[in-house]
């Protein structure tokens, strides 16, 4: 009895965890070749200072021109990595954090302060988990940008991870960490946060009463919202993210271009203006919007196969439990019987929930 509702508990902790990550790996997948774009374009500046920036639809197609199709899907592995970790617990915690929130608050809906907090605290412990990832992903990205003789020629993220150890020394995994703790706060507010306070918004405009979760064009409109603003709140820092990661020391002074996150910032603004902050921002956007909406509607969809799922092995499980049809009542198997089916549908009423 007991064993059992610990395992219906477990199933439910991991639930927006085990969903979270799942949604935020398909997402990943499907636009990976818009976020190789997007690193790229903001990597042109650096390496090819004073010449203009390609378009999106330029890079894609030069690229496959000159090394195939299969080029626009370099460091997918990485990618996939990252988000099993990094996605895993960046919208699993949030979902977390909101729900206790919520709970804490009589089951009513929570302020967009209490939703920014959430998704702020999450975005940050799973940028700290994550960023090794980054670090390979960037890199296995922008290696074949450099000359030929300065690249590293990386085979897939487990050589990017050792090889960046061994070369350069553990602390390099976490090299441009306090810009990726920033990205990862404000992509949180503006995707997570910002996705649950439109969600109430839309519901609310066109009268979804939510009572069986959100109808689809809710869902739609929220995740429209939300793609916007977690692009346009991340941009910045993605793209000090992006350079401090990617930085090499210079081969004759063995120099490194930015000391840090803020000079950083400084050369970029005194280079490019605060327009230099957004630069990339088409294939960014380009990137975050779809992003954010196939992980904002999968994840809904994921969340009822999971619950389905659980509940139908819970009742596989106590159902196992019926030794013979003609137990009799009041016997200790049919009590059993009868305590697993109480169980059974207690579950069945929380994950209904």
């Amino acid at each position: 009895m007991s064993s059992k509702g610990s395992s219906g508990g477990v199933a439910k902790m991991a639930e927006p965890f085990v969903c979270g990550g799942s949604a935020a790996t398909f997402a990943s997948i499907v636009i990976h070749p818009m976020d190789l774009a997007k690193v790229r374009m903001q990597l042109f500046g650096q390496l090819n200072p004073g010449k203009p920036v390609p378009g999106f639809g330029s890079i894609l197609s030069s690229m496959v021109k000159n090394d195939g199709i299969a080029s626009i899907y370099k460091g997918v592995d990485a990618a996939i990595g990252r988000q099993m970790v990094y996605g895993t617990a960046r919208i699993g915690l949030h979902r977390a954090f909101s729900d206790k929130l919520k709970q804490m608050n009589d089951g009513k809906p929570i302020s967009f302060a209490m939703k920014t907090l959430s998704g702020m605290a999450s975005g940050s412990i799973a940028v700290c988990i994550g960023t090794p990832f980054d670090i390979a992903l960037v890199r296995l990205q922008s290696d074949s940008m450099a000359a030929p003789a300065e690249r590293k020629n990386y085979k897939n993220v487990f050589d990017a991870l050792t090889r960046t150890v061994s070369e350069e020394g553990g602390g390099a995994l976490y090299k441009g960490l306090a810009p990726n703790i920033l990205r990862g706060m404000s992509m949180n507010v503006g995707m997570l946060a910002c996705y649950d306070q439109a969600k109430e918004t839309v519901a609310k405009l066109l009268g979804d009463p939510m009572t069986n979760g959100p109808a689809l064009t809710t869902q739609i409109g929220a995740s429209c919202v939300a793609g916007f603003t977690a692009a346009l709140f991340s941009m910045p820092f993605d793209l000090i993210k992006s350079r401090l990661m990617a930085q090499k020391a210079d081969p004759t002074m063995g120099k490194m271009p930015y000391s840090g996150v803020a000079d950083c910032a400084v050369q970029i603004m005194k280079k490019d203006g605060p327009v230099g902050f957004f630069s990339g921002f088409s294939a960014y956007y380009g990137r975050c919007a779809p992003h954010a909406m196939i992980i904002l509607l999968s994840i809904e969809s994921i969340t009822k196969g999971y619950r389905s799922t659980s509940l139908t092995l819970s009742t596989e499980k106590n159902r196992a439990m019926v030794p013979s049809p003609l137990t009799k009542t009041g016997s200790p198997v049919a009590s059993d019987l009868q305590a697993a089916e109480g169980a059974n549908r207690s579950m069945g009423m929380s994950y209904s929930a």
